[in-house]
């Protein structure tokens, strides 16, 4: 499907709003979304019917010719596979007619899109983390969420109350002056809007076409580097040699003490048990509401400060260097994972992205992973060989320069907004920049077996040692390729070819 693409001077732009609904709103909204999820499940059944339909015919010794056909996942083939289908299906014969077209829009549109990455990221066509086979939703673990499109959708004149197709008119716990007043001036247009139960509250998203207001910054011609970390959450330098140092404000682990207890008072009520059916007392529902109120408060917390930090930098300075750091692989460190994952490094450089180009329209600069602006000396140019994690200090042995590691980092990140390519936003490497064959970024072959751990390493050492001093032979194991749920790649035809075929 074609993106949208906002007219010259225009930008997209999202205004959410914290809703009151009362008992029977809240009810029609948790249907609406439970629509958008039976409407996925059945559309990614749907399409997975003829994929095992094709593998058992195959079994069989069925020719190529003559096997089932397969169902396109394209949203206007899901569309008119559904609206079939529904007036015959008994899960949605007796109730689908309660909630708007527009709940089960958002499931179909939803499954389309999960198929599409799936299918992309197969071929090698879509970055990042290779995506597996689009799956059922959980009605215990599935996010409510449903998007209105079309219909009746505005932002009522008192400034508190929004109006949506089929849900009528809900109050709004914060006031909506600040949509309201761009809209009755021209300047923004709303496309959709999208209602989400989060952290125990319902919200209510208006994504809008809105004029763009780009806002001065007070450095323009200022360069600053951003060094991320766990101890202080960022050390700023700019080009000029000020440097800044952002407590971590630690929310989590702040809190940890009053999760303990809450979590304690959880375990002792009755809650649920899904081998035995047992529901869980009102004790427990009570308590796990409090449990769940004080991680909804680290969120809110934690999400203020990030945004009050990337916008302080964002209106401050022409031009922001952060690191292309790898989040996912920090996080597999079990020593550091909780304080990296309660900083947030990747929503403050999504943040720093959006406000940058959105609102300041300043430059952002990303760093190379591999640039080493911890190792390289802020003075001379010189770069150590190595240099731990726990050495705080950084030494150089060229120049003699003693200087703290995180603001050496944040030195080096701003002296290297002058080396940028102008309007690439891609530092480091400059001069003879790395192609990857794939966008994954994956130019090494994967391990068709595992590599033999030695005798002494881990556990199944000891265990190995143990054995033999027992006089014991340890059983070996055979290792068997996992093969893919349906089948080779090359057994799934492009979408195009799923099109035509209906």
């Amino acid at each position: 499907m074609k993106r949208f693409q906002p007219q010259p001077g225009f930008v997209v732009q999202a205004y959410r709003f914290a809703l009151d609904p009362n008992a029977s709103q809240e009810h029609a909204l948790r249907s609406h979304c439970g629509a958008a999820r039976a409407a996925y499940n059945w559309a990614v059944g749907w399409v997975e019917a003829s994929w095992w339909q094709r593998r058992a015919e195959e079994t069989y010794g069925v020719p190529e010719a003559a096997l089932t056909e397969w169902r396109p996942w394209s949203l206007p083939s899901l569309r008119r596979a559904f609206n079939e289908a529904k007036h015959t299906d008994p899960r949605f014969a007796d109730w689908w007619e309660a909630n708007s077209k527009e709940a089960y829009n958002t499931g179909l549109a939803n499954a389309a899109a999960a198929f599409d990455n799936y299918a992309k990221s197969k071929n090698g066509k879509r970055r990042g983390k290779r995506m597996g086979a689009p799956r059922f939703k959980s009605k215990r673990k599935a996010r409510l969420s449903c998007r209105f499109t079309t219909g009746t959708i505005r932002v009522e004149r008192d400034g508190r109350h929004v109006t949506l197709p089929r849900l009528g008119t809900l109050r709004t716990h914060e006031p909506t002056l600040k949509l309201l007043a761009r809209v009755q001036a021209g300047t923004a247009r709303i496309l959709s809007a999208t209602v989400r139960h989060e952290r125990g509250r319902w919200f209510v998203s208006f994504q809008a076409e809105v004029k763009r207001d780009i806002e001065c910054v007070a450095r323009p011609d200022t360069a600053v580097g951003i060094d991320l970390g766990v101890k202080a959450l960022a050390v700023t330098a700019d080009s000029t040699g000020e440097i800044r140092t952002i407590a971590n404000p630690g929310h989590y682990d702040a809190a940890r003490k009053q999760l303990r207890r809450a979590s304690r008072i959880v375990s002792r009520r009755q809650g649920p048990d899904r081998r035995t059916g047992r529901k869980p007392s009102r004790r427990w529902e009570k308590a796990n509401a409090a449990r769940n109120r004080v991680h909804h408060r680290v969120a809110n917390l934690r999400e203020n400060a990030l945004h009050k930090l990337t916008t302080s930098v964002a209106a401050e300075y022409g031009t922001v260097v952060v690191e292309d750091l790898n989040v996912a692989g920090m996080l597999r460190n079990r020593r550091l994972a909780r304080q990296i994952a309660d900083a947030g490094f990747g929503e403050i450089r999504r943040q720093l992205d959006s406000k940058t180009r959105q609102r300041h329209a300043t430059r952002l600069v990303v760093a190379d992973r591999w640039y080493p602006s911890s190792k390289t000396c802020s003075g001379c140019g010189a770069v150590k060989a190595k240099l731990p994690l726990h050495v705080r200090t950084y030494e150089c042995d060229a120049c003699h320069l003693v200087i703290d590691r995180d603001d050496n980092a944040a030195l080096n990140l701003a002296a290297l907004a002058a080396a940028v390519v102008t309007g690439t936003g891609v530092a480091g490497d400059q001069d003879t920049p790395k192609r990857v064959s794939k966008p994954r970024g994956a130019d090494q072959k994967t391990r068709a077996t595992r590599p033999r751990r030695k005798a002494g390493a881990g556990r199944g050492g000891q265990v190995a040692q143990l054995c033999r001093a027992s006089g014991r032979r340890k059983r070996e194991t055979v290792l068997k390729p996992k093969l893919s749920r349906f089948g080779d790649v090359t057994d799934l035809p492009g979408r195009n070819a799923r099109n035509t075929e209906t």
